[in-house]
């Protein structure tokens, strides 16, 4: 349908101008004076709704614990904090195994969902407590739970941060998804195995350029694996790294990328038989 043009004037000159249905795009270019915070009251009372719920439980699972473990519970930043951590709580693990993985558990998908950063010393962690295949299962099972929470999240109230943040990126990830409708799946486990995009901006900006949830949660599930693998098995070995970047060297990197590219390879090849 032909956009409607209507008539304005402008320093004493008639102008036309198309009165287009542009708004709706996530992507659409905002006059600088509307650029401010992007969230509406309503939707910023949502956003800390969720927090407090999270927050208290994480209050009552903090209080139920014994009060001598009260000064060992830090969010780890570096290496030699997590190895203080991991020697602090691994009898405490071994005492109240199921009142740990609760608390382990709440504190991963809660940093998850809002985005704050830390959660590879929490799946490094999984693998010194719990071992490589525990410690696997516990880390995809919180990582794809607090990604889904996160998409949830970002489709109540993420589309106005996301197009603040991000606009250029947005815009590039809206394209890309356009273009692979058919082999969604297959796009989405390439993002999620490859560092090509980061985690956090396909969390938020998935439900915004309509993802559907199933894909997401498909790719997330099965995508995380192998960096998860990585990261767990390296936890067994704490003692031998001194940083994080110890964890994705350029060998670890290429395979991950060759995973990605056979994820991927199905779509290449339609596009291929497409064009021919």
């Amino acid at each position: 349908m032909v956009a409607s043009r209507n008539l304005v004037v402008e320093d004493g000159r008639l102008r036309e101008v198309e009165s287009g249905k542009f708004e709706d795009s996530p992507t659409s270019k905002k006059p600088k004076h509307e650029e401010r915070f992007p969230f509406a009251p309503s939707e910023l009372a949502a956003a800390l709704g969720v927090v407090l719920i999270f927050l208290i439980g994480l209050c009552c699972i903090y209080l139920s614990m014994p009060a001598a473990e009260y000064g060992k519970i830090k969010l780890p930043r570096t290496m030699s904090d997590l190895r203080m951590l991991k020697d602090s709580l691994a009898e405490y693990a071994n005492d109240h195994p199921a009142q740990f993985i609760l608390g382990y558990c709440s504190i991963y998908i809660f940093m998850q969902t809002f985005m704050i950063p830390g959660t590879i010393f929490m799946s490094l962690l999984a693998g010194a407590l719990f071992g490589v295949l525990r410690g696997l299962i516990l880390v995809v099972f919180n990582a794809t739970a607090g990604a889904s929470s996160c998409y949830f999240l970002s489709k109540l109230i993420g589309r106005p941060l996301v197009t603040w943040l991000w606009p250029e990126k947005l815009r590039f990830f809206q394209g890309e998804i356009a273009k692979r409708q058919e082999k969604l799946l297959n796009y989405m486990l390439f993002l999620r195995v490859t560092p090509t995009l980061p985690n956090l901006f396909i969390n938020l900006a998935s439900p915004i350029v309509d993802i559907p949830f199933h894909v997401f949660f498909l790719a997330t599930l099965v995508g995380l694996i192998p960096a998860s693998f990585i990261t767990v098995k390296a936890g067994l070995a704490l003692g031998d790294l001194k940083s994080v970047k110890d964890l994705y060297d350029f060998k670890t990197l290429m395979v991950l990328f060759l995973i990605g590219s056979v994820a991927i390879f199905p779509t290449l090849l339609k596009r291929k038989r497409t064009y021919e």
